[in-house]
Parts: C-alpha cells; sequence; structure tokens
C-alpha cells in the first residue's frame, strides 16, 4: 500500500512537470506568434523623417537636454567608457543583461535604425527587429514619452560621434533567454501610451506628471517590485528595495506616513538641484541621479516635479514596530558607538550641520523600513554628489574596517531609534549580508 501510495505521488509530481513545461511552451508559441504578426503591423507603420529635420541645431539641443532628463547615460555609459557606448552589464535577479550602444554607428549602435525603430523601442519596448526587450529598458515609463520629445532625443542620438562597441553576451538563463516568455510579463505589467494631460490639474502639475512618470521613470526604482520583477500599480511611487544592488529607494510622498513626509516644495527642488537639502542628501544611486540627470533640469521643471510629488495621497500607516524590535541593549550600545564616531557631525540631537552634514532625526533614508540605506551608508561611507550648484560637498567616511556587524548593528539601530525616529532595529547577521553586497 505504502509503495502504491509512492508511486501515485510521483505520478502527480510527473504531471504537474509535465503540465507546467506544455504550459510554458505554449507561453513561448504564443509569443512567437504575437511577435511575427506585430512585425508585420510595424513594416506597414514606417515613417520617414528628413535627414534635414534630425540636423536640425534646436531640436538636437532639446534632445540633449531630454536625455539628461532621462538619465539615458546611467545605464548607457560604461564607467570611463564612450558616451552612450554601451558596454555596462545591468544586473537583475534574473541574469545580467548588456546595455546597448546608443551611438549613430553602423554596425553596433543606432546607424540603421529609422525613427519609427527608436519610436518603436520607447513607446512599445519593442526593438530594430521586433523583438520584446527586456524591461530593464524602462519602457514601461518611457512609453509615456510625447513623439515630439522621442523625435528631439532621436536627432540628439544620432548627432553624436559614432563608437564602433559591440554588446557583449548576457547571462539569462532559461526561459528568461527567450525572449517569447516576455508575453505574460507584458501582460500583466506593461500598457502602452502616452501621456495624457489631466484637464482638473494645472499645467505645472501636468508637467511635472510627465516627468516623474514618463521620462524621468521615478517608479523603476521608486517602488516595490515582486519576484516576477512587476511593479504595483498603487500606491505610486511608495518605495521599494532596488533589486541586486540592495538600497531602498524611498517613498516619494510628503504627506502623513509618506516617506518625505514634512517636506516642501523647496526641499525637493534643492536636492534634486544641488545634491542636498535642509532635509537630507543625496547618496547611493540617487546621487548618480542627480550628477547625470536632475542637476541639469531647469528651475521650472524642478518646480514642476516638487508641485507633483507634494500632490501624492497620505500614506496608510504601518505596522507598529517598535515594540517588538526595539533593543535597549543594542540602543544602549548603539550610543556609546554614536558618541565616538559620529556626534562631532551629525551632532548629538542628530540635526546636523545646515548645508554641511545631513540631519539623520526624520531623514527618510534613515528611517526607511529596511534599515539598509542606513547600514551601507555606515559600511560604505557616504558621499554626496558633486554638483554645480555645490562644487565642495562634505563625504562621510565608511567604517567598515573600524566597526564590526555588531557595531553597525547597534549604532544604526540607536540612530533610527533616537529623537523622532522610531524604526525598527537592525540586527549583525543583516550588516554582515549588506557588508558582502558588491557595489555597482
Amino acid at each position: 500500500m505504502r509503495r502504491a501510495g509512492r508511486q501515485g505521488d510521483l505520478t502527480v509530481k510527473w504531471l504537474r512537470r509535465l503540465f507546467a513545461l506544455l504550459a510554458l511552451l505554449l507561453v513561448l508559441l504564443a509569443g512567437w506568434v504575437i511577435s511575427v504578426a506585430d512585425v508585420g503591423h510595424r513594416a506597414d507603420a514606417q515613417t520617414t523623417v528628413s535627414q534635414a529635420t534630425l540636423r536640425d541645431p534646436a531640436l538636437i539641443a532639446r534632445g540633449d537636454y531630454l536625455t539628461k532628463a532621462a538619465d539615458c547615460a546611467g545605464c548607457h555609459t560604461a564607467q570611463g567608457g564612450q558616451p552612450m557606448a554601451g558596454g555596462r552589464l545591468l544586473a537583475t535577479p534574473f541574469g545580467n543583461i548588456p546595455v546597448p550602444n546608443i551611438t549613430p554607428d553602423q554596425e553596433t549602435g543606432l546607424g540603421r535604425w529609422s525613427f519609427e525603430d527608436f519610436w518603436q523601442a520607447l513607446h512599445s519596448g519593442r526593438g530594430r527587429q521586433g523583438e520584446w526587450l527586456y524591461p530593464a529598458f524602462p519602457y514601461t515609463s518611457y512609453t509615456r514619452v510625447t513623439r515630439d520629445d522621442a523625435l528631439a532625443m532621436f536627432a540628439y542620438l544620432r548627432s553624436l560621434p559614432s563608437v564602433h562597441q559591440r554588446t557583449g553576451p548576457g547571462s539569462l538563463g532559461f526561459p528568461y533567454s527567450r525572449r517569447e516568455s516576455l508575453v505574460a510579463w507584458r501582460a500583466l505589467y506593461f500598457r502602452a501610451g502616452e501621456f495624457q494631460s489631466d484637464p482638473n490639474q494645472t499645467a505645472q502639475w501636468n508637467r511635472g506628471a510627465y516627468l516623474v512618470r514618463g521620462l524621468g521613470h521615478c517608479s523603476e526604482c521608486h517602488a516595490a517590485r515582486n519576484a516576477w520583477g512587476g511593479t504595483p500599480s498603487a500606491p505610486a511611487l511608495s518605495g521599494g528595495q532596488i533589486p541586486v544592488q540592495n538600497w531602498y529607494a524611498p517613498d516619494l510622498g510628503t504627506r502623513e506616513h509618506g516617506g518625505l513626509q514634512g517636506w516642501h516644495k523647496q526641499d525637493i527642488v534643492q536636492l534634486l538641484k544641488t545634491g542636498q537639502s535642509g532635509k537630507g542628501t543625496a547618496f547611493g544611486p540617487m546621487a548618480d541621479v542627480v550628477v547625470g540627470s536632475t542637476q541639469h533640469l531647469s528651475d521650472d521643471d524642478l518646480q514642476a516635479i516638487a508641485t507633483y510629488l507634494v500632490s501624492l495621497p497620505p500614506r496608510v500607516a504601518g505596522p507598529e514596530l517598535e515594540a517588538k524590535t526595539h533593543d535597549d541593549a543594542l540602543v544602549h550600545q548603539g550610543q556609546q558607538v554614536y558618541g565616538e564616531h559620529c556626534a562631532d557631525c551629525h551632532g548629538k540631537d542628530g540635526r546636523g550641520v545646515a548645508g554641511v552634514y545631513p540631519p539623520l532625526d526624520g531623514n527618510p533614508s534613515v528611517i526607511e523600513p529596511s534599515g539598509i540605506n542606513a547600514t551601507r551608508a555606515v559600511l560604505l561611507g557616504g558621499f554626496a554628489p558633486l554638483t554645480e550648484a555645490h562644487a565642495r560637498p562634505y563625504s562621510m567616511p565608511p567604517f567598515a574596517q573600524q566597526l564590526s556587524d555588531a557595531e553597525v548593528a547597534a549604532v544604526v539601530s540607536y540612530v533610527r531609534h533616537s529623537w523622532s525616529n522610531r524604526a525598527s532595529a537592525v540586527r549583525p547577521e543583516a550588516v554582515g549580508r549588506d557588508r558582502h553586497t558588491p557595489v555597482d
């Protein structure tokens, strides 16, 4: 009887695997059929943009500005490499994806692309041959970009010096290596569509919404992702851990229970323009965004972004963490570490020094849910971005060599629980994991 039962269990397991394999094959087949059909549709949709139009200096200048707003160089320029020539491997939970060359090189870049090819990449997430692009390229946001703005960006990219640099191989495993497998992902998480202005809002609000939700693709970092890499539709910009990089992009709401609660429009403008404000300092991945993108935006556009962000609705209060995560011994040890290494700059009251050392009391990067930002700042140091408006920022030294995992956990827990802060404690084992997380 037991043998028969085990045989029955094995039969059920094999049947389940067979059904799963058949389902996967059906998804791949459906993806292939849809992809082929769409290639034919796109062939009929080609439009012609004259070379004279693409060489228009005013259009190119506008495209330069827009590609900065979109932070294209942030991914498409390798460290020490030629601008927009690719060469990076973008790490994802599913494997590494090579970032392509988008200079006008005929063989390895966009030299043979038409504007319609470029438009389809931004708007529909499709490559020149009609293939589905991996959503590491944020077409889920770029689909909102207008055709006029896309044309300006294309003209600018076509004006760049041509760089001959091929895209290297990626490391996606099956089934992610098969682009047809994106059929289910796209059905669940992608809806193509240009930005539509809200007639009930001001022109400034709509401009800010366009920049935040479209060109700036802020939700690609400032939203939680599920196991399939999809982002929830609501609440918007409510924060989330950046996959693989292990930084937490905080909630951008400024109202009750928002990550930026208490921030005013000018605080946001100041941070995006200079990298610092009276409420905090950009560091980690956000420092790179400020350097490559937001510091170059006009004051009008920065004001528009701030106008949109302060309009985000209040958040629902999270669960009370203090009772179950407060550790008197850990906090007491952390107070000693703080007094020895941190208080001289950040102050015994955690308020810092305006324009020099950021406050820790109420700082969204300190009290974000995971504790990973404060932990990594202590381990790696805090380096504010160097911007035109703030050419000599102060930096925080790394303490990875000086402090043990237990000491880092203690001081981070102390900071997250002191003054008006009431965030959860951080454990030494979590610090150990973060200590060995690679830095991109």
